[in-house]
């Protein structure tokens, strides 16, 4: 029997087969989909090395045999021009601060947004009500809304967190407006293009204003069957109602 390639291998493959691979800190072209790393096993992280640091200097991904790192490289894969900026904004964080305890407030936010981040393309109405996080709005009495919006997942934690769906999971949402305003749909949208816009909103100074939004994803319509009842929604142990500040 064939022995079987390391995940590393096999993302690598799919690389090439997507296009032309140009090292990681090279700007786009605007060709941003056939800009893609390559991925190499964990060992080659020479021990002591920042991983976006190597990232940055190699155009390669160190990856391990492992669903989690799978998951990053798909989103490598379907996100490049995205993950080349978070990656760039680490780096530079780096560079700046050292590797550190504490990873500093724009470093601990690409973070989060890497590991469990999601693009919300919707409606204005929509993203009204998920920044206020009005949950009985966004998701029960805009239901209707939902048909023309998407959740974009981009967390590479957060789809292994999704193959064992629980109701409290949350993702930590960026919003994008539709392509062509609020009479169209999210289905128009070109990938590509969503690419380009997110990694342009990805910047060191938008991301330390803490621009993410916690979202239980289990409340999207069609999402779980059970939340199709109007008390679904009434858990405040999972739909918590905002805080406000003290006056």
């Amino acid at each position: 029997m064939a022995e079987q390639p390391s995940i590393a291998a096999a993302l690598t493959k799919v690389a090439q087969q997507y296009g032309e691979q140009v090292p990681q800190h090279q700007h786009s072209n605007g060709h941003a989909r056939r800009h893609y790393p390559t991925f190499v096993p964990q060992a080659q992280l020479p021990k002591g090395e920042s991983y976006e640091r190597f990232i940055r200097q190699h155009g390669a991904v160190p990856t391990r045999e492992h669903l989690h790192d799978l998951f990053n490289g798909l989103i490598w894969l379907h996100w490049p021009q995205a993950k080349q900026q978070l990656n760039a904004i680490q780096s530079a964080e780096i560079e700046r601060l050292g590797v550190q305890g504490q990873r500093g407030k724009v470093r601990d936010a690409c973070t989060l947004f890497d590991e469990n981040g999601a693009i919300l393309l919707a409606p204005s109405l929509l993203h009204e009500a998920l920044l206020a996080k009005d949950w009985l709005r966004l998701f029960w009495t805009e239901r209707h809304l939902w048909a023309h919006a998407q959740l974009l997942v981009f967390g590479h934690a957060l789809l292994e967190q999704l193959c064992q769906p629980r109701k409290p999971i949350c993702a930590h949402v960026l919003t994008l407006r539709l392509p062509g305003g609020d009479h169209t749909s999210a289905a128009e949208a070109d990938i590509e293009q969503l690419d380009a816009d997110l990694a342009q909103l990805l910047t060191a100074k938008n991301m330390a204003d803490k621009p993410l939004t916690p979202m239980p994803v289990l409340g999207i319509p069609g999402w779980c069957h059970a939340n199709t009842e109007r008390s679904f929604y009434e858990d405040t142990s999972v739909f918590r109602p905002p805080r406000h500040s003290p006056l």
